[in-house]
This record gives structure tokens, C-alpha cells and sequence, in this order.
């Protein structure tokens, strides 16, 4: 057994997820949440080779069944919702199937994975619920009309859920990053403009060591020079 506290992150098999739970591993013992178990298996193995643990748990976080199952155990005293999915396409191109997937992953999701974790938090008056959203949840583009309402709707989420459970000793904070290099978002003539995913585990660690008294409920993180010509 061990006395530190648990990090649960969501999407945490690759790209930011997997970055963020390798970053928390230094000083939280890590649940990583995915759909894919060879990449969690992947992940829990890294972090056991950094002298970390990894818990894995293979799951559908868009399936509000198998999340309620999986997680009815689990006591975490941070929350990471990362997992997020993309399908960026002129609006009449877009399939029910993308728009729905996109709506229960990127949105109804975090509904799923913050209820079953967030009584514990209240009950125990202390947590923290960090949601990584987008710079696209304040800004609008041309194929962006299902991925960045999910993202503007992540933001309003986060923001009254933070208004509501701060009196609980409950924290809650949303990381808007701008372009990242991952396979999420693959970049055309270079991607060493962008931010890295390693940029964005650093904030999340950042708004995580702040003081007890004090809540970082916004973040927003851009690549200090961004593509000329954007």
C-alpha cells in the first residue's frame, strides 16, 4: 500500500493523456483510463520503469453503463478528463455517427466519469477535477461546428461545476490548449511550432501544486510562436 494520493486520467494511453500520467506518477500513484489495453499495459510498464504505479482500467468513457461498473470503487483525489476525440469537417460532410461520437466523448463523458468520482471528493472535502479542454472552446473555424461546440460547452461544464463545489473543498480547473503536436491534431510542413504534450502535462501539474487555499480555474496555453500564415 502506499500513502500517496491517486490521479485518475481519462484518454491516458497516448498523446496528452499519456503525458499527463506520466507527469502525475512522479508524485501521485496513476489510474490510466482507455479504450485500448495494450497501450495502457504500455503505459502502467513505463511508469513501473520510472519507480511509479499504474493502475489500468480498459474502458468506454463515452458508455455511462460500463463507467458507472468500473469506477464504483474508485477513490480518486484528482480527476484528469482528457479523453477527447476530433473529426473536423465542413458541417453537410459530417456523418450522425461522427457528430454523436464526438458529443459523447468529448461532452457527455465528463458527466460519466465526474459523477462517479466526485461524490468521494465532497464526502472527503478535498479533490480536484481538472478538465482539458481547447482554445477552440472560445474560438470558432470553418469545420469546427461539432468539435468546437463540445469544447464551449466543456468550458461552461467546468466553470459552473467549479462555482459549485469550491464550498466543498473541491477544486476545479479547465486547461485550454491552443495547437499541440499528437496524432490527434498531425500538422502539415512541421509540427515544431506547436506545443508539445509534454507542455500541457506541465500545466496540468501546475495548477495541481497550487497552495490549498488557492484554485488556477483557467488556463490558457499557447505555442509562444505560432505558424506564420495561420
Amino acid at each position: 500500500m502506499t500513502d500517496r494520493q491517486t490521479a485518475l486520467v481519462t484518454g491516458a494511453s497516448r498523446g496528452i493523456g499519456r503525458a499527463i500520467a506520466l507527469r502525475l506518477a512522479d508524485a501521485y500513484d496513476v489510474i490510466g483510463v482507455s479504450r485500448s489495453e495494450p497501450e495502457l499495459d504500455s503505459l502502467a510498464a513505463e511508469v513501473g520503469e520510472r519507480g511509479g504505479r499504474c493502475a489500468t482500467i480498459t474502458l468506454d468513457v463515452a458508455d455511462a453503463r460500463a463507467v458507472a461498473e468500473a469506477l464504483a470503487d474508485v477513490d480518486a483525489d484528482v480527476l484528469v478528463n482528457n479523453a477527447g476525440l476530433g473529426t473536423l469537417k465542413p458541417f453537410l460532410e459530417l456523418t450522425p455517427e461522427e457528430w454523436h461520437r464526438m458529443v459523447d466523448v468529448n461532452f457527455n463523458a465528463l458527466y460519466h466519469v465526474t459523477r462517479a468520482l466526485l461524490p468521494g471528493m465532497t464526502a472527503r472535502r478535498r479533490g480536484h477535477v481538472v478538465v482539458i479542454g481547447s482554445l477552440a472552446g472560445r474560438n470558432a473555424f470553418v469545420g469546427g461546428s461539432c468539435y468546437a461546440a463540445t469544447k464551449h460547452a466543456v468550458v461552461g461544464f467546468a466553470e459552473s461545476l467549479m462555482l459549485e463545489v469550491r464550498d466543498a473543498g473541491v477544486k476545479v480547473s479547465v486547461i485550454m490548449p491552443g495547437s499541440v503536436a499528437t496524432a490527434f491534431s498531425p500538422g502539415h510542413g512541421g509540427d515544431d511550432w506547436k506545443l508539445t504534450a509534454a507542455d500541457v502535462a506541465e500545466s496540468v501539474a501546475h495548477v495541481l501544486a497550487a497552495p490549498p487555499n488557492a484554485l488556477v480555474s483557467r488556463v490558457e496555453l499557447r505555442p509562444l510562436a505560432p505558424k506564420k500564415g495561420r
